[in-house]
């Protein structure tokens, strides 16, 4: 399956989960393709008119791609604590992206200049754990924090940490993504 193939696929299961909630049914798909059954992991991003709407994901593949997206999708819609629980109006002005994730690799540093140098905006997606919290920004989130400070100081408040906090024992992981838009 090509990669266009897959996330016109993904994108429609994405869609058919949440639809499927409001009773309502979208074409079955016939594609079978074995990337399907493999484990994956997804990140489902809601928007309305460019904004989020809802954004829930696996930053490990644990269970079939297909499934993960679905789940993810439904995560997205109805249980983003962010945002109510989408309704049934909202679904046609909603519009899906589902990004597929690469194994997270750590990123390995001496300071927090060092892990900022190193990182590559606009590529890479990152994980943050520290003082038992964690969190992540996907790599699209670098088109609204372009600069490595203030990204890494927006993920160090979502991990519920004060942005200009800094630990030796943080550790930093980083991912790609390939996307695919509504």
């Amino acid at each position: 399956m090509s990669s266009d193939t897959l996330g016109r696929e993904l994108l429609r299961l994405a869609r058919s989960a949440i639809a499927a909630r409001f009773g309502q049914v979208i074409a079955a798909s016939t594609a079978s393709d074995p990337a399907l059954t493999a484990p994956g992991a997804t990140f489902v991003t809601l928007t309305q008119q460019g904004r989020l709407r809802g954004c829930i994901g696996s930053l490990e593949a644990w269970r079939p791609l297909a499934e993960d997206v679905r789940e993810n999708a439904c995560a997205a819609a109805f249980r983003d604590p962010r945002f109510p629980p989408l309704a049934a109006d909202e679904l046609a002005q909603t519009r899906v992206e589902v990004s597929l994730l690469s194994p997270a690799a750590p990123l390995r540093f001496s300071s927090e200049a060092d892990a900022l140098a190193r990182l590559q905006p606009g590529v890479d997606g990152v994980i943050l754990e520290c003082a038992g919290r964690r969190a992540t920004f996907l790599p699209q989130v670098w088109e609204q924090l372009p600069e490595p400070r203030t990204f890494m100081a927006h993920l160090k408040q979502k991990a519920g940490l004060p942005a200009d906090f800094w630990d030796p024992d943080m550790q930093l992981a980083i991912y790609h993504v390939e996307k695919w838009k509504e």
